[in-house]
């Protein structure tokens, strides 16, 4: 099957009522006419209200970079499913490099997260990706799969169904350095070869991104790899020009 290409903004720690309404707008104008490429944003959890009503009447999906595991209760300063529903999200990041890292977040925790969003009908878009050391000590198989295998292990494939998986190589994030095409493409069919060992039809299926450094200079040749469908943007994503190249791209060259 034709797999549709997605490209997500991850706004990160970035942005404010005023520059929200404005990014939307610039990106509503932008991608108007564009077709055959999916698109999301993730702005911090604090503007979704925002992000919806200027969003109405525009293709662009909604999205948050991050979930709670508890759907309510004691559990002071989280952010539940049911929460990112009720603002209409339906694509939530989890696991990103910079969750593991300074919230100290497992493989295993990262799992539930996933099946909180399974179970609560979001999408989940799962980041994996390995560190500058693991890269070269040649790790980078072996810890994409290790991240992977936490969500195989506890819910099976059929998990996959559905959802989004942004390989992101922590050494390119923010850096300047990307992954050659052709480097990320060996890792993404990696990513779907190793899904395809339990279930070819569920691997054939799920998006995946590329996420490290994308920009509007090196995402058109990122696209033209057959296992790279979409890309999961940092910095580029606050930039409604710079968004709009990416995506107008990914409609390209998949389509």
């Amino acid at each position: 099957m034709a797999r549709r290409p997605l490209v997500m903004g991850n706004w990160k720690l970035n942005g404010s009522k005023a520059f929200t309404k404005q990014l939307v707008e610039g990106l509503k104008a932008e991608l108007a006419n564009v077709e055959g490429c999916d698109v999301a944003i993730a702005p911090p959890v604090m503007y979704l209200a925002e992000a919806e009503a200027a969003l109405v009447g525009s293709k662009i999906a909604l999205g948050s970079q991050n979930v709670d595991v508890n759907i309510s209760g004691a559990f002071t300063g989280d952010i539940s499913t049911e929460m990112l529903k009720d603002f209409g999200a339906k694509y939530i990041i989890i696991g990103h490099s910079e969750r593991r890292t300074y919230h100290k977040e497992s493989d295993e925790f990262v799992a539930k997260k996933f099946a909180a969003l399974k179970e609560a009908g979001l999408i989940p878009v799962l980041c994996i990706g390995e560190t500058e050391a693991e890269n070269e000590a040649g790790k980078t198989q072996e810890v994409c799969a290790r991240q992977i295998d936490a969500v195989l292990n506890t819910l099976g494939a059929s998990a996959f169904n559905g959802a989004v998986i942004a390989y992101e190589p922590i050494w390119a994030i923010g850096t300047g350095k990307s992954a050659t095409p052709a480097q990320a493409q060996a890792i993404h069919k990696f990513i779907r070869d190793h899904i395809a060992k339990q279930d070819q039809a569920v691997a054939d299926q799920v998006i995946l991104q590329y996420g490290g450094s994308v920009n509007d200079k090196n995402a058109a040749e990122l696209f033209t790899q057959p296992d790279i469908d979409g890309a999961l943007v940092g910095g580029a994503s606050l930039k409604a020009d710079a968004f709009s190249v990416i995506v107008k791209a990914a409609a390209k060259a998949k389509n």
